[in-house]
Parts: structure tokens; sequence; C-alpha cells
């Protein structure tokens, strides 16, 4: 249950009222959150007939100034446009500079802008080095957003996944493949630590501790054949077959390849160690767990 977990979070500032722009996955999950801590949320989506449409935000419709009213905290979910500009500050520049109450902003962005380390580690002082053309527009929206003087964070975000997102969907549907890439790994986020460090983020940032770039992952990186093995294991599945890497990329969809040409352990020590965020579930057995117990109640 969503109130068991925020009881773990500090309540946000008196009249706090949160606006996020991105109302997917990610963007829904900490609206709840937030709701649930009594904070006013406003969820864009991008027609009002996706679920939590508070309002609509998209690159040809004008919103109201009233969005803006009281506002404390924002928050921009949405991917960059393919020109590289940030949709948020293309269109509602002006208006943020001259909201008088903001405390924080955030954007939420990609570990990708690191690039490809052969395995190694990276952390916030690791310089990027985006080589994909999503990571590319990625770090040029940071940079939009940090020049903007606004008080703004960046949390960085690995392959995330949660309820409905994880990988028992493709393991029920058939489609899992179990492509063996030796020392490939990839770092994970459950959508509940993403809802979870923004918040506490939030209230770190009104008490001065406010680090300008945020690694926002669990502590197990890992290959996606533990991944899958796990999750069969907990479903009393068959373990698919596995596939070289080098025939399954035959296969694979550009946007797919890109991930797989890519290897990095993301280090959490700031936000976990450092600034003392504790992870509801810290690694990638703790979370398939929760969307596993999801699956079943939604049976």
């Amino acid at each position: 249950m969503i109130q068991n977990i925020v009881k773990r979070f500090d309540p946000l500032p008196p009249k706090s009222k949160l606006v996020i722009f991105g109302g997917g996955f990610s963007g829904q999950r900490i609206a709840s959150f937030a709701r649930d801590l009594g904070v006013k949320v406003l969820c864009s989506r991008r027609n009002k007939e996706r679920e939590g449409a508070d309002f609509i935000f998209n690159t040809e419709k004008e919103i109201s100034s009233e969005i803006f009213e009281g506002t404390t905290h924002v928050l921009s979910c949405i991917p960059p446009l393919l020109n590289g500009e940030d949709p948020v500050l293309l269109k509602l520049k002006t208006q943020l500079l001259n909201s008088k109450n903001l405390k924080w902003v955030g954007y939420l962005s990609t570990t990708g802008v690191y690039g490809d380390t052969k395995g190694g580690w990276v952390n916030e002082n690791t310089s990027a080095n985006p080589q994909q053309e999503r990571s590319i527009r990625r770090f040029s929206c940071e940079k939009q957003w940090i020049e903007t003087k606004l008080p703004i964070q960046i949390l960085r975000l690995p392959g995330i996944y949660g309820p409905g997102r994880s990988a028992f969907e493709s393991l029920f549907n058939g489609t899992t493949k179990m492509i063996d890439k030796p020392d490939q790994v990839f770092s994970r986020i459950h959508v509940d630590d993403i809802a979870g460090s923004v918040l506490f983020l939030i209230n770190l940032y009104s008490q001065g501790k406010n680090p300008l770039i945020v690694n926002v992952a669990d502590d197990l990186p890992t290959s996606n054949m533990e991944v899958i093995t796990f999750a069969a294991k907990i479903a009393k599945k068959p373990i698919p077959l596995t596939i070289p890497f080098e025939i399954a990329k035959k296969e694979m969809s550009p946007m797919a390849l890109s991930f797989w040409q890519e290897n990095r352990k993301v280090d959490n020590k700031l936000l976990c160690q450092k600034l003392g965020y504790s992870l509801i579930y810290p690694d990638f057995k703790s979370g398939l767990k929760n969307c596993f117990s999801k699956l079943k109640m939604n049976e």
C-alpha cells in the first residue's frame, strides 16, 4: 500500500504545490506519493483522455497562467524534442523565471549521459560523455535547465521498472529473450524509489543540501540474465533458452541495440550514503518480489 511507503518520508513544507510535467509511469507515481503526503499536485498529460490529466501540456497548446499560481515545486519528466530543445523551457521558461514562490525545480534525466564505460562505475563526478543521440539530447536539456539559474536539481536515472513494467510481462507473454553478452550489466531503479527520492531531495534542498546532480539507482547493477532467471523462479515459469548477443542483435530494434552497446555501473553513494536516502527496493530481487505481488493481487 502506498500509505505504508510514504510513512517513511517527511511531509513537504506547508502550502507546497507541486506541478509535474509529464504524467507517465514515473510522473504518476511521484504525484501519488506527493498527494498522499498532503501536497497539492497538478500533473500534465498530452491529452485529456489520459489517466491523471490535471492539465494538458504539449508543444501546440498554451497553458493557463493559473497553473503556476502558488507553485513551490516543479518537476519535468518530459523527454527532449528531436532538435535537443527542452519542451517545457521552450514554452514556459519566462513563466518559470517569473514564478516567485519556486523553492525547487527537478529534471529527470538519464544515466545514459555518462556513455559507455566498459562496465566501469560512474558517479556524479564522472564527466558526461553521451554517445547515443537520445543521451546527447538529454545532456543538452540538462544544460538548458542549469543555465536558467532556477533552483534546479538534475536526477539521472538508469533503467526504470515497477508493477506492470518489469521482467514478468515479457515472461508471461513469451517474448522474453535470455541474451548472453559476457560481463554486460545494467543499473536499475524501481519507480517507487524514483518517487521516494524526489520527495526526499525536495526536503533536503530546503535544508541547504542541494547537489546539482544526483544519480538515482539501486545498489546492485546486474545482468539481464540474472533478472530474468530470478523472475522465472518466482513465477514458476521455465527459463527461456539463452541466445548469444551476436545472434540476438540481428533482430533488435535500433533502440534496443543502443542499450546493449553501452555498459556501466551507476554509483548511488551520494544519494544513499552521503545524503541518507534509504532505498525501498535496494536490488532487483526485492523490487521484482513487489512487482510479482502486485500481479497476484490483480489476478
